[in-house]
């Protein structure tokens, strides 16, 4: 029900005000997404199928209020803004059956309304988006029928209003680049740790603790340098990998209840040159790391 908010300039910590206590957020999956000034939190409404709970935080009023509900309710969904816009695209129903989707829509900062757009070529979960040269991409993410995790990605232009299939888009950055390998397992791995800093793709591999650089002309992914040192990256779970202006972060929490700091780390990638991190800031927590969201970079 609490969020801590870093604020890089001023070097210091500040207080989140407590969402109004809604069990919608305290069970089930949570998604979070931040899109100018507004940081969106979605939940399962209790005991109605089909449906969720959106609260929003403005950093202009420092106070929550509630949003309107998606066309489509869903968790799981893969989600970036750009500007005052933003897309959420995949994940699942709300329902027992937790249908997988392809549908997205599209949210107005301006208007607090959210508009259905073209559906995806693919439906997935667990997915993870971003947005790149003013198009917004879907990597990875779990299928229809199968545990295994999709190497393809899509890209939707939202001037022509049209999905592109990418074929093989994470398979170079999970699992080395074998060419002959078309999905690799799920497992219980988060979902693909990706960031874009002046509009070029980075992916964290919490397995070989390595950063990777996608190469668009080639659809490859090539290493240009490892993760902060960590004891434990719990298959991704617990942390997080951002982008904040020209810099790439690497948000960590405790591993446990009672035990641990925050850690926030930070590098400036650069052409030919391997990654170098410093921690921007920690402080002593007991919060394993769900959601992370950064604003106004």
């Amino acid at each position: 029900m609490e969020w801590e908010a870093y604020d890089p300039n001023g070097d210091r910590w500040l207080r989140v005000p407590k969402m109004t206590l809604n069990e919608c957020f305290m069970c089930s999956d949570k998604e979070s997404l931040s899109v100018g000034t507004e940081l969106l939190m979605f939940g399962k409404q209790m005991n109605t199928p089909r449906s969720n709970v959106i609260y929003k935080y403005s950093v202009l009023t420092h106070a929550w209020t509630s949003g309107k509900q998606m066309n489509t309710p869903r968790c799981l969904f893969g989600s970036a803004s750009l500007g005052e816009v933003a897309v959420v695209a995949g994940g699942c129903e709300y329902d027992r059956c937790g249908k997988i989707l392809n549908s997205a829509e599209i949210y107005s900062l301006e208007s607090g309304e959210w508009t259905a757009i073209t559906s995806m070529n693919k439906a997935r979960k667990m997915c993870s988006s971003v947005f790149m040269d003013g198009s917004f991409y879907v990597i990875g993410g779990i299928g229809k029928g199968s545990s295994k995790m999709l190497m393809c990605g899509e890209v939707y232009d939202l001037k022509k209003k049209t999905w592109t299939l990418i074929p093989n888009m994470l398979q170079q950055g999970s699992n080395g680049g074998g060419d002959q390998a078309k999905e690799v397992s799920s497992g219980s791995g988060a979902r693909p740790l990706v960031a874009v800093v002046k509009d070029e793709l980075y992916a964290a591999d919490y397995a070989q603790q390595e950063v990777r650089k996608y190469d668009k002309r080639r659809n490859v992914w090539n290493k240009v340098g490892n993760l902060p040192e960590r004891d434990s990256w719990m298959n991704g779970w617990g942390m997080a990998f951002r982008a904040c202006g020209d810099k790439l972060v690497v948000v960590r929490g405790p591993r446990g209840l009672g035990e641990g700091t925050i850690e926030i780390n930070a590098c400036v990638p650069r052409e030919g040159k391997s990654l170098h991190w410093r921690v921007l800031a920690s402080k002593p927590s007991e919060s394993f790391v769900y959601n992370c969201v950064v604003m106004g970079c």
